[in-house]
């Protein structure tokens, strides 16, 4: 059999650096040897690959007809190679990573991209999913991470490292009635008898009363269509602030002003796993590319609104 992954790398060193003995020295062989590799090849392919009429081996048109192929395998055996090596290690061949809807606009893809980069045969699927769902997805096996707010209760099964934080702040419609009946600002009752907005499960076993106040409650699974439900004057919503402070510094949204409380809930961001299931060397990886990051922190106030006729004026966060 003419080629094989040793004369091709042989092949390819020669191409790359133009001489024998350049070849040689990067593959720290005897140029005797190099040479002995080429005109093996040639012999069995009936070809000549390289001109030796000078002192440097300039390849000839077969060689260059040959060379994309040759790359294409070289590049295929260095890919197999890492991929053995990485199940030798540990590395599992899917992970998937189910995200809650609110945490969407964090920019968790930067770590992604380095695993991708470092195990680019690892199979990676991303999720959407309640917290609730997700935490059924990591107990089930459907998962193995879920980046979710911190729960009120924690399951003595479940491990996690804390990533940062994100802000929700409570938000309506400028057109909302209500709001212009309440310009001094919002009682807590207030919000317990008006509709919100809010992500959460089907069931309402898993609502988390830090969030979801309300007496009348329309669910969504989006914080986009959340969004588009407030925007219609339909309720207030505790929305992501990433995703908020454009619609009130365009005054599409007001925040609202609560009398005796903080507009804000500020809730920690977690990255979650099943402590007594075997992980995989991607997980693991991710883990600590997830808790190297620090793109998670919402942080500075939201913009002013922009001013406009018979609009009511957001008030700062507190």
């Amino acid at each position: 059999m003419a080629f094989s992954s040793d004369n091709v790398t042989v092949f390819l060193a020669v191409l790359d650096h133009g001489s024998f003995s350049a070849a040689a020295r990067s593959l720290k062989r005897v140029p005797s040897a190099v040479s002995m590799a080429i005109a093996q090849l040639e012999a069995e392919l009936d070809l000549q690959l390289f001109d030796r009429s000078s002192r440097d081996a300039r390849p000839t048109q077969v060689a260059r007809a040959l060379e994309a192929e040759a790359r294409q395998f070289a590049g295929q055996l260095r890919r197999l190679q890492a991929h053995a090596l990485s199940l030798h290690g540990g590395l599992e061949r899917s992970l998937t990573l189910v995200v809650a809807p609110e945490l969407l606009s964090v920019p968790w893809s930067v770590p992604l991209a380095r695993l991708a980069a470092q195990f680019p045969s690892l199979q990676v699927e991303v999720r959407s999913a309640t917290q609730a769902e997700a935490l059924r997805m990591l107990h089930d096996g459907t998962a193995q991470l879920a980046l979710m707010y911190e729960r009120p209760q924690v399951d003595e099964r479940e491990s996690f490292q804390e990533l940062g934080s994100e802000v929700l702040q409570a938000v309506i419609a400028p057109h909302h009635p209500d709001l212009r009946e309440r310009e001094k600002g919002f009682q807590l009752q207030d919000l317990i008898d008006l509709r919100q907005i809010a992500i959460a499960g089907k069931s309402g076993a898993g609502d988390d009363g830090r969030t979801v106040i309300s007496r009348k409650l329309w669910r969504t699974d989006s914080h986009l269509a959340t969004l588009g439900l407030v925007q219609a004057g339909l309720g207030w919503a505790f929305l992501p602030l990433r995703l908020a402070a454009p619609f009130i510094a365009s005054g599409e949204l007001v925040a609202i002003e609560f009398a005796h409380m903080s507009n804000q809930v500020r809730l920690w961001v977690d990255l979650v796993w099943i402590n007594d299931r075997p992980m995989g060397l991607g997980t693991r990886r991710l883990i600590e590319l997830m808790k190297d990051f620090s793109g998670l922190d919402v942080v500075g106030p939201v913009p002013a609104p922009a001013a406009a006729p018979d609009s009511i004026q957001a008030p700062d966060c507190l």
